[in-house]
């Protein structure tokens, strides 16, 4: 593309150099630059990438944006503008052509339930058989294509691509985690989002919002972003159990529709029936009542696949198609996940690192744990310490609880469990340091027909350590590990 043309979309600017330049792509990073690339420059809260600049301009790269002239030698032209990353949207949506207008495009935000909800919507259009994206925290994935990526929401440039990819590979439709720090740092502008959907609001994220205030208003960006272009059939997706929904409704000028359990809504689920096979229910709709059987554990899940099932429908998919699809759906990985059922005991791995979420998943599991509940859970470290007590409380439901750390970084393990610990409610528990020695002690303290939970990581592949340094690390392969040792069976028998 024309460099001329595309700038002509920056009215104030201050071009040092010449525009008459073929463009081929554009980036925010500095490692993936080539001829013919833009290279925007920003300042982050640990980088500044402006210090990139010549880098790229040795590998190729005739054009740079920038908030400041940079003293740089070589064939390059400097385009000056007061916020580089806001410009970045809008030149890569140019230059890739408006990707989200091309695809039904959902965003699912919310404290718990964001990955379950758009993972759900992935799943029923490939049931559906038609090609499906998806993007969060268990990556980015193309129908059953996936790659592991670092951020839930990622910068805009990056997520335009994806979008993109997305589009090049016929996806009809693609679902985002909408995530609190991705709104309010604007790494969703560009997005025409069709559908967006809300979970719940509890505690969470303070150290970046500083109160549940801002941190509910991040939230709201996403209804209001879509925008008052009432010839657009857009839709927003409300959980009436969460009080919140209230306020959502009211930053959007499009239709709603309210789903529930407790109170009353436009969809609620009814006579629910649970095992940790899933669940079935009753779904009354406008449309009339269904059954669902869902293969979902817990009654969260019932909340989760009723907005996943809302939204697919209100694109214009039958009701009678997506419950029959939902019937059959694959478990969402690490969430509420039973690992190989033929151990004698019930493993489980979830993601629940809240305080809510954690209250959740025990009321999902315990009814069906025959002998103790053995809990496991870890506090994140450089994150607000305020809601630590309240998960130890929380946890504190189990017979036996097991406090570690959740991606320590640069703050003291022991620091992390005994603020966990400070909410005991019995002298059931213990305080391992190392998360993975308290995962080995679970299983070794486990009997047959103990239920064995691990929390707070579900599938992530890492634990943050000092340095912020990313060291392999699996729940479930240590959990099952252990398990296999203790109990036989898995992919060997010991």
């Amino acid at each position: 593309m024309d460099a001329n043309a595309l700038f002509e979309k920056i009215k104030v600017k201050q071009v040092i150099g010449t525009l008459d330049r073929d463009v081929i792509d554009i980036t925010t990073d500095s490692r993936t630059v080539k001829a013919g690339s833009i290279f925007v420059a920003s300042k982050g809260y640990t980088v500044d990438s402006h210090k990139f600049c010549q880098d790229v301009v040795d590998k190729g790269s005739k054009i740079v944006v920038v908030n400041q002239e940079q003293s740089l030698e070589g064939d390059v032209t400097q385009v000056v503008v007061p916020n580089t990353l806001r410009v970045a949207s809008i030149l890569a949506n140019f230059l890739f052509d408006f990707p989200s207008q091309q695809m039904i495009t959902y965003g699912v935000t919310g404290t718990n339930g964001k990955t379950s909800i758009a993972t759900m919507i992935h799943h029923i259009y490939r049931k559906l058989d038609k090609h499906s994206a998806y993007l969060g925290t268990n990556g980015f994935q193309i129908d059953e294509e996936i790659t592991k990526g670092a951020n839930t929401t990622p910068e805009t440039v990056s997520l335009t691509k994806k979008m993109q990819e997305a589009v090049t590979k016929k996806a009809e439709a693609m679902t985002l985690e909408v995530s609190s720090h991705g709104l309010s740092l604007g790494r969703l502008s560009g997005v025409d989002f069709d559908v967006a959907i809300f979970s719940n609001l509890t505690q969470d994220h303070l150290d970046f919002h500083g109160t549940m205030e801002a941190y509910g208003h991040a939230k709201s960006l996403l209804f209001s972003q879509l925008g008052e272009d009432l010839s657009k059939d857009k839709y927003a997706v409300l959980n009436n159990d969460d009080a919140f929904s209230d306020y959502l409704a009211s930053v959007t000028p499009y239709e709603t529709f309210t789903y529930g359990i407790e109170n009353e809504a436009q969809f609620m689920a009814k006579d629910i029936n649970e095992s940790l096979q899933g669940v079935t229910f009753n779904f009354d709709t406008p449309e009339g009542t269904y059954q669902v059987k869902s293969p979902y554990v817990g009654r969260f899940n019932v909340s989760n696949i009723m907005a996943a099932m809302i939204a697919v429908w209100s694109k214009g998919i039958a009701l009678e198609d997506i419950i029959n699809a939902v019937e059959t759906l694959e478990p969402v990985e690490g969430r509420l996940e039973v690992l190989d059922p033929s151990l004698p005991i019930d493993l489980i791995i979830d993601y629940a690192h809240t305080a809510d979420g954690m209250d959740k998943l025990i009321d999902a599991v315990k009814p069906f744990a025959t002998q103790r509940l053995i809990f496991l859970c870890g506090m994140a470290g450089e994150r607000d310490m305020t809601k630590t007590p309240e998960m130890g409380r929380v946890a504190s439901r189990a017979d036996y609880v097991i406090f570690t750390p959740d991606n320590p970084a640069n703050d003291d393990p022991k620091k992390l469990t005994s603020e966990l610990a400070k909410g005991a409610t019995h002298d059931q528990y213990v305080e391992f340091e190392d998360r993975a020695e308290g995962i080995r002690h679970a299983i070794e303290i486990a009997q047959p027909g103990d239920t064995v939970v691990l929390a707070s990581k579900g599938r992530e592949p890492y634990q943050i350590m000092p340095g912020h340094v990313k060291v392999p690390h699996r729940d479930d392969l240590i959990g099952l590990e252990a398990a296999y040792e203790k109990f036989g069976g898995g992919p060997v028998d010991h």
